[in-house]
């Protein structure tokens, strides 16, 4: 349900908030005291992504590949592959605010690939989308977790059913099934 504790659960996990027991590890680096490795392991798309709208998608792509500490000679392949993998193509020297809310949701999503991490995590990713999108993005969720971890949080079953191969239910921040 809303207010379930699915965002803040993510922001744990992500290391905007420290865990207020217990602790977290992403591919065995612990959130707190390893963050930057942790951090580095994942990929994040948030419910409302944070674009720079003035900015063309492969400019704005190459500037998150800085972010991520890529090489020189890494980045342009970075950016290749998730325009392709994210079906960008088309709108590649497009600016972010001629983009539709699909087509930035999948600038989102390229951005968290670019380096490749071993976990996505995903929050609400087809908020607000068309019938079409949410089928296309349900398709590309399910290609990214062949060779990663995907963590999808949404408060619509039906469509993590058609999405996830295992389904966690949260109520006021606990496990409720698995």
């Amino acid at each position: 349900p809303n207010g379930a504790g699915k965002t803040t659960t993510i922001r744990m996990i992500t290391g905007y908030l420290p865990p207020s027991s217990g602790r977290i590890e992403v591919c065995g680096h612990d959130t707190v005291h390893d963050s930057l490795r942790a951090r580095l392991a994942l990929g994040y798309l948030p419910e409302s992504t944070p674009l720079y709208p003035e900015m063309r998608v492969s400019d704005y792509l190459f500037f998150r590949s800085r972010l991520y500490a890529l090489k020189i000679r890494e980045r342009r392949p970075a950016v290749e592959r998730a325009i392709t993998r994210c079906w960008l193509g088309q709108v590649a020297n497009k600016r972010i605010s001629q983009l539709s809310k699909g087509y930035r949701q999948r600038v989102g999503l390229a951005a968290a690939l670019l380096h490749n991490p071993s976990v996505l995590i995903l929050d609400e990713p087809t908020n607000g989308l068309d019938p079409t999108q949410i089928q296309e993005t349900r398709k590309l969720i399910r290609e990214l977790a062949e060779d990663r971890t995907v963590l999808v949080s949404s408060h619509i079953l039906p469509e993590v059913e058609r999405t996830c191969d295992r389904v966690v239910i949260l109520s006021r921040g606990r496990v409720r099934a698995d």
